[in-house]
């Protein structure tokens, strides 16, 4: 599967799960803030950006500090709960009228087999692959992460699906 990013956030960033391959972080270079609750992903990424230990449920950041908050396949490898309390959490920091932008996979069933998803990520002049797998029990799908976007007091921009794969973009109003 082929995932195009484009060059369209203005601003600060705050990208939630940005260890490893640093996608957003490679495409924003030093207007991103990268956090990770898992220090060896931290270490992985390469040095594009600004990169923190922490947990998405806990941002030790005041309220409305940044333009953007992106998910790079992150959700994926969070329990429903955990999805609505970093969601409820970057919506917190992102200031009124910044936008949210959400990449990610449908998922009907991780467990006891785990999922798999290969991806190209291509942006600007580079292509990067990778893969992500998760084993876990709860299914995810554009509509759950739609409603708890909704339930965050976000507005749906808009929501892209192929292949089993999704881009939402919502705003803070």
């Amino acid at each position: 599967m082929i995932i195009n990013i484009d060059n369209d956030l203005k601003g600060s960033i705050l990208d939630i799960g940005g260890g490893g391959e640093a996608i957003i972080g490679q495409m924003y270079g030093d207007r991103v803030t990268a956090i990770d609750n898992r220090q060896e992903e931290l270490d992985e990424a390469p040095n594009c950006c600004t990169k923190l230990l922490m947990d998405a449920e806990k941002l030790s950041f005041f309220d409305g500090s940044f333009d953007n908050v992106t998910f790079f396949y992150t959700l994926m490898y969070m329990s429903e709960e955990i999805q609505r309390k970093a969601i409820f959490e970057a919506t917190r920091v992102l200031k009124t009228g910044g936008i949210m932008c959400i990449w990610d996979c449908a998922i009907s069933s991780a467990y006891p087999e785990p999922f798999v998803v290969d991806l190209d990520i291509q942006f600007t002049d580079k292509r990067i692959h990778t893969s992500y797998g998760i084993v876990k029990l709860d299914p995810q799908s554009s509509d759950s992460i739609s409603q708890l976007l909704k339930n965050a007091g976000l507005n749906i921009v808009s929501l892209k699906e192929e292949s089993g794969q999704f881009n939402i973009t919502c705003r803070k109003d």
